[in-house]
């Protein structure tokens, strides 16, 4: 009953927190003059969206962070490695979001930090991760019991956890191409680690996932369609960074690909595209992501998002009996 209460509280909280933020951050958003530019290569229905405001993200990481130091603080959840580890992630990845938007703004353009510049700095919270990790007792074999599977990786895991981070970081990013798609998609997926989590003992990690799907719930307010704030790099690298981050700590690396299958199909698409047209001079889909080929095809963007989370609902689900019963 407890823990019930403290699930109820923490996403109350991050809702209640991300909502009234919301309002205050926006405003300031506008007259900062912190717009998304709209890339001419997208549906021509998207142009109309020029101008918009971006770097919303930090609608739902700066309640989330709050929240949780406040629940730390008032001994609601207690502090631990696995629990300084998220937030590390969390605020690593979104601050390289943010300093992407930032030059993506700055240049006038939807180009900020290079690759290489992203890589290294993934790398280096990817470091830090793994020495926190390994400090405190981590065990760096990669487990599947429903496959028997048990590999020591020894030094190898730390470039496994970078694999990770950078894989789920960038699919989310992909992923955040119509309005409420990447959000809405993120907080069902973090609903599945939420469960996963405490089921299987990791309580701190449980109470972050909840308090980030109430905060989240809070950021869709403004992100449905017509949105009024894009989330940007600085949400879109902080939900996949952290994602990831929860996969490894709670030892449910492939539960991740069935939770984030849609994440996962998002990022193949593009692959598949890129290699398509390199070998037969020709698109295998009419342009990617795959949620803009749907477009293509005459969908609204509404029924898109509607039909993906439906979909992101149903991997979740399997998620959870993949990652506690099986």
């Amino acid at each position: 009953m407890l823990l019930l209460t403290k699930a109820i509280i923490s996403i109350l909280i991050g809702f209640l927190f991300s909502i009234c933020f919301g309002f205050v951050l926006i405003p300031i958003l506008k007259r900062t003059k912190v717009r998304q530019k709209v890339s001419s290569f997208v549906s021509k229905k998207h142009l109309k969206k020029d101008g918009t405001p971006t770097m919303g993200g930090l609608i739902f990481i700066v309640p989330t962070v709050i929240t949780c130091i406040y629940l730390v603080l008032t001994n609601r959840i207690y502090y631990t490695s696995n629990l300084g580890i998220v937030l590390l992630v969390f605020l690593g990845f979104a601050t390289i979001g943010l300093l992407d938007d930032f030059l993506s703004i700055h240049k006038g353009h939807n180009e900020g930090l290079t690759s290489w510049q992203k890589l290294f700095m993934e790398t280096i919270i990817a470091i830090g991760f793994f020495y926190i990790y390994m400090k405190n007792g981590g065990d760096t074999s990669f487990v599947v019991g429903t496959l028997r599977i048990d590999i020591e990786m020894h030094w190898l895991y730390g470039l496994f956890i970078l694999f990770v981070l950078v894989g789920s970081s960038n699919a989310v990013n992909l992923t955040d191409g119509l309005d409420g798609l990447a959000g809405g998609l993120s907080a069902i997926a973090y609903i599945a680690f939420a469960l996963i989590s405490l089921m299987v003992g990791f309580e701190d990690i449980g109470m972050f996932c909840l308090i980030l799907v109430g905060s989240l719930i809070g950021f869709l307010f403004f992100n449905t369609y017509p949105a009024k704030v894009f989330m940007g790099d600085t949400g879109s690298l902080a939900l996949g960074g952290v994602m990831g981050a929860i996969a490894i700590l709670t030892h449910r690396e492939l539960t991740l690909l069935v939770v984030a299958f849609i994440f996962v199909i998002e990022t193949l698409s593009v692959i598949f595209q890129v290699i398509w047209v390199q070998l037969f001079h020709k698109k295998l889909f009419l342009m990617t992501p795959l949620h803009h080929h749907f477009e293509k095809l005459g969908y609204i963007e509404q029924d898109i998002v509607k039909g993906f989370w439906i979909f992101g609902l149903i991997l979740a689900m399997a998620g959870i009996i993949f990652g506690v019963w099986l």
